[in-house]
């Protein structure tokens, strides 16, 4: 066959033509399997001794392609070539489905997948199917357990080469991701887009079960595990269970006590930067979270979350032993542990357990006489922020709990429920001797000592 004046050699398969009739030859061990070129390191066979000389680099780590621009280096000419699209913006490949393009010939590949439906990759364990060979294997290391990569820094191990990349940033601080419009940084470019977002206000993702709506799918899929119960994220130490993957690695911290942030007024560390950066509100007051019906401002979202629910009365989380119903399914879980009797943070001096982590870092300022927060107004110091909260209500008077029977208003909502006894006759304390009932502990508290003669004064 001639083809412009020049005979090319055409392969009877796909009709594909070849301009020397060697690389017909090559090409057509394709179709006969024939791979007579063996790697003398790890045994794997090729068709070709090209293929060959480059997996060899994989053994000696030879990269003789460099980028020109930014100088990275590459074990084959064809990665060096994808990698420029990088540096030029090139896209030549595009998807006709949607016409979106992409750089690499893989990429298109994968993302035409998201339209047929097309999972090729099946694990052999479990049946789960996947779009990619790279998720498959990922999959694969959840039944092996296997985490061949190791932060050299803390010994954490990962199963991926990403995943301890990312996690390095912890260490070195390293955000590389900044937004456009007010110069933030971030670890992830996924946190990233969700940010911009708080610029856009855009929300396109809704939940089809209570409407509530997300600016990215991500959120949304995490927030759909609160409906499902879902707790895909698994400790490897003490098998606790965790709907997201931040809060499982918030929780390994407990197990490692690794604590790298550390906040340059107090110098109290933290196992996170979001922790840090939201401690920091402290120091600096500011309270970046408004509610659009009183104005309030508050220093975390999850507060005005919780705030918002104060104007609508919504309490959509349910406690299954004793109906008690509340506004997020982190205080069922909390409360849970009143029938439960759990209590997994035990104090390190004296050995007394409680049941939530805060409670025990309130309590440690017993041993260690810390009293960081001030009231500004008479200078007294407190060991909790809520006590302050408390306290200042002395110099202004405000009493926002207010008796919806009587109007009686109160400082404290404890002041307000035990008040409210007095409307509905509940005497929630008994003695264990006589049976009779009080209001409050303290009556009860009062009653005990005709049992044990005891004369307090």
């Amino acid at each position: 066959m001639e083809f412009d004046g020049e005979e090319t050699f055409k392969c009877d398969v796909y009709g594909k033509c070849f301009t020397e009739s060697r690389t017909l030859s090559s090409h057509m061990k394709i179709h006969t399997g024939e791979k007579k070129f063996k790697c003398e390191v790890c045994d794997n066979m090729f068709t070709q001794r090209g293929h060959l000389t480059e997996h060899m680099r994989i053994h000696t780590g030879e990269k003789p392609f460099q980028c020109e621009v930014c100088h990275r280096k590459f074990s084959r000419s064809g990665s060096l070539k994808g990698h420029m699209r990088i540096h030029t913006g090139e896209k030549p490949f595009k998807c006709e489905k949607c016409h979106k393009s992409f750089s690499h010939r893989g990429g298109l590949t994968e993302h035409t997948r998201t339209h047929t439906g097309e999972k090729p990759f099946k694990c052999e364990v479990c049946d789960k199917l996947f779009a990619q060979s790279g998720t498959l294997h990922k999959h694969m290391m959840i039944h092996t357990g296997e985490k061949p990569f190791k932060c050299e820094v803390c010994l954490n191990r990962f199963k991926c080469n990403g995943e301890l990349k990312v996690h390095m940033r912890i260490h070195t601080g390293e955000k590389p991701f900044k937004c456009e419009v007010c110069n933030k940084m971030f670890r992830l470019i996924g946190i990233l887009n969700r940010h911009r977002s708080t610029h856009t206000g855009e929300k396109s993702c809704k939940c089809e079960v209570c409407e509530q709506r997300f600016s990215c799918k991500a959120t949304l899929n995490e927030h759909m595990r609160i409906h499902t119960g879902e707790k895909p994220f698994m400790c490897e130490i003490c098998k606790k269970m965790f709907s997201q993957t931040r809060n499982l690695n918030a929780h390994m911290m407990t197990h490692t006590r690794e604590k790298p942030y550390k906040c340059e007024v107090c110098e109290k560390l933290f196992s996170q930067s979001g922790t840090l950066n939201m401690h920091m509100r402290i120091h600096t007051g500011e309270k970046p979270f408004k509610c659009e019906e009183c104005q309030k401002r508050f220093r975390h979202r999850v507060g005005l979350t919780q705030h918002l629910m104060a104007h609508t009365g919504e309490k959509p989380f349910k406690c299954e032993e004793c109906q008690k119903r509340f506004k997020c399914n982190r205080d069922v879980n909390l409360h849970m542990r009143i029938h439960t009797g759990e209590k997994p943070f035990k104090c390190e001096v004296c050995d007394k357990r409680f049941r939530q982590i805060g409670a025990l870092n309130i309590h440690m300022r017993i041993h260690t006489g810390e009293k960081p927060y001030k009231c500004e107004e008479c200078l007294q110091r407190f060991k909790c922020s809520g006590d302050l909260k408390l306290h200042r209500r002395m110099h202004t008077g405000e009493k926002p709990f207010t008796c919806e029977v009587c109007d009686k208003r109160f400082r404290q909502s404890g002041t307000l429920n035990m008040h409210m006894r007095i409307h509905n006759g509940e005497k929630p304390f008994e003695c264990e001797e006589c049976h009779q009932r009080f209001s409050c502990k303290r009556g009860l508290r009062e009653h005990m000592r005709i049992h044990t003669n005891e004369k307090p004064f």
